[in-house]
């Protein structure tokens, strides 16, 4: 059934303690509401990306300091997937700075998910716009999850993307899904959209046929020399409700804390495990932004009472 956007926005504009109360009770239906997944990801092709998406450090159009890179080789990103695996993750993902891979880039990227899976990770994949039988390539590699974002909602997009439009993004998750690859796509908040522009972007989502298996909610991560650098602060109780509106309308997916956690706090990271968020982003780095580090994370899911492992939805 479809969530119109007013509907969205009516979750939105819940008393707090409501709205997560709402949330937790779906999360309960559906979860072991104390069982939390932990991924990692590897930035396996940074920088020289010709988009320019406004909050992106790796775009060619700006100056930040990173520098472009080639692939990572199969024998590094092996070692990487090994050592995520001794630091508790089930996830592994990896991704390129990429508009939309080559042939010969997909055919090197099938090798890396090869090396990841031979580890026992699920292995999911971020390279930007597929064409047509990447999303084959990919799962007969043993792809679990193709991870391509939204972003935004559609109104909001061309304010932040101007090289791509929405329709590319769509036409993407189509690809994957009919792959049968599993669907990962999220959004990012804290960009300048107002509360409609998230509920418009939270009811995308929930609208895809089927709505994607997992939802990565990221907090803008304010990079000097990208556009957005000094986009003023979302309220936290804000990225609160969008992951509680994403729990209470695609109430069987796996919502992962992602970008934007190093600047939280444990008080406000707990309230979304309340929330219904049941992933997240677990390692040093985030592409090329930073990541709470391990002990932390550690410490926190265990002052929490939280266990790690891979969430399944109940039958």
């Amino acid at each position: 059934m479809p969530w119109p956007v007013e509907d969205v926005l009516a979750l939105f504009n819940l008393p707090f303690n409501d709205l997560l109360f709402q949330a937790q009770t779906v999360h309960r239906q559906h979860f072991d509401a104390n069982l939390v997944e932990l991924a990692t990801l590897l930035s396996v092709k940074t920088g020289g990306c010709p988009e320019d998406c406004g909050y992106c450090p790796q775009s060619v159009h700006f100056d930040t300091g990173v520098e472009a890179g080639k692939l990572m080789a199969v024998d590094a990103v092996r070692e990487a997937a090994e050592r995520a695996k001794a630091a508790g993750a089930t996830r592994f993902c990896m991704g390129a700075a990429w508009r939309a891979p080559k042939d010969r880039d997909v055919e090197a990227v099938a090798e890396l998910v090869k090396a990841v899976k031979a580890t026992g990770l699920e292995a999911c994949a971020t390279l930007g716009m597929l064409n047509e039988g990447h999303a084959e390539t990919l799962r007969d590699a043993g792809l679990d999850y193709y991870n391509h974002n939204l972003d935004s909602a559609p109104d909001f997009y061309g304010d932040i993307i101007t090289t791509r439009d929405y329709q590319d993004r769509l036409d993407t998750l189509a690809r994957v899904r009919n792959a049968g690859v599993s669907v990962c796509c999220g959004g990012i908040v804290g960009l300048g959209e107002s509360r409609l522009q998230r509920a418009g972007l939270i009811a995308e989502l929930a609208n895809l046929s089927p709505y994607p298996e997992s939802v990565p909610i990221n907090h803008l991560v304010k990079v000097e020399g990208t556009p957005l650098a000094d986009q003023p602060d979302l309220d936290p109780l804000e990225f609160v409700r969008t992951i509680a509106v994403a729990r209470i309308t695609m109430p069987r997916a796996r919502v992962r804390l992602s970008a934007g956690r190093q600047s939280m706090g444990d008080a406000v990271q707990a309230l979304c495990f309340v929330a219904g968020a049941n992933s997240i982003f677990y390692g040093d780095k985030l592409l090329t932004t930073g990541n709470p580090d391990v002990d932390a994370d550690g410490a926190l899911l265990q002052r929490l009472g939280l266990r790690t492992g891979k969430p399944e939805p109940k039958a």
